[in-house]
């Protein structure tokens, strides 16, 4: 059992995590931007850090900066919540680098889980039941059509690299299918 962990997050999460690690007798370090100086995971939590600027890619994106706050306050481990880097390999890698404790998944487990279409085949070739899908290589949208048209509608078109509802689009009938992949395209490049 850890004696004290960072929260490397904010919000409705951080406070959830520090909820149930008081439960538990352990002890909690939030990390905070300027703009959530005065947040309520920072008020729950038993020490705080400032990591950087209002912007999440000057803050809580910061995995190096998350990491010396861990060192710093002693904590064992580092709970990433979700959304910011709760998914990133890197970071996964870092924190057993630094000799940190990541809550979460291996950072292979991240690696092989993170892309969708990989994700997918390897749940295939496990055996794990699927939602019906065109998981392949082939990105020609007349290909893709006639995939969606054979599976049947509706269809939920998710970009490879779309992430936190970015290039997601349901389509109820074939003649919408088109529309909304040039759309889902688009999307996911931003």
């Amino acid at each position: 059992m850890f004696k004290k962990i960072l929260i490397a997050n904010r919000g409705e999460i951080a406070c959830r995590v520090a909820a149930t690690a008081r439960r538990m007798g352990v002890k909690t370090v939030a990390v905070y931007s300027d703009a959530d100086a005065s947040a309520k995971h920072v008020a729950v939590c038993d020490e705080a850090v400032h990591i950087g600027g209002s912007a999440p890619k000057d803050s809580y994106l910061r995995w190096e900066r998350i990491i010396e706050a861990a060192q710093a306050t002693g904590a064992q481990a580092i709970h990433p919540g979700y959304g910011f880097l709760s998914e990133n390999e890197e970071f996964a890698q870092a924190c057993q680098n630094a000799g940190l404790v990541f809550i979460g998944p291996p950072p292979s487990a991240i690696k092989d889980m993170g892309l969708k279409a990989e994700s997918k085949q390897l749940m295939e070739k496990a055996g794990v039941p699927l939602v019906p899908g065109y998981h392949g290589a082939n990105q020609d949208a007349a290909l893709l059509q006639a995939e969606a048209d054979r599976i049947g509608y509706p269809v939920l078109i998710k970009a490879s690299a779309g992430g936190g509802g970015k290039g997601m689009r349901a389509v109820d009938k074939s003649e919408d299918f088109a529309a909304a992949l040039a759309s889902c395209k688009r999307e996911a490049i931003n």
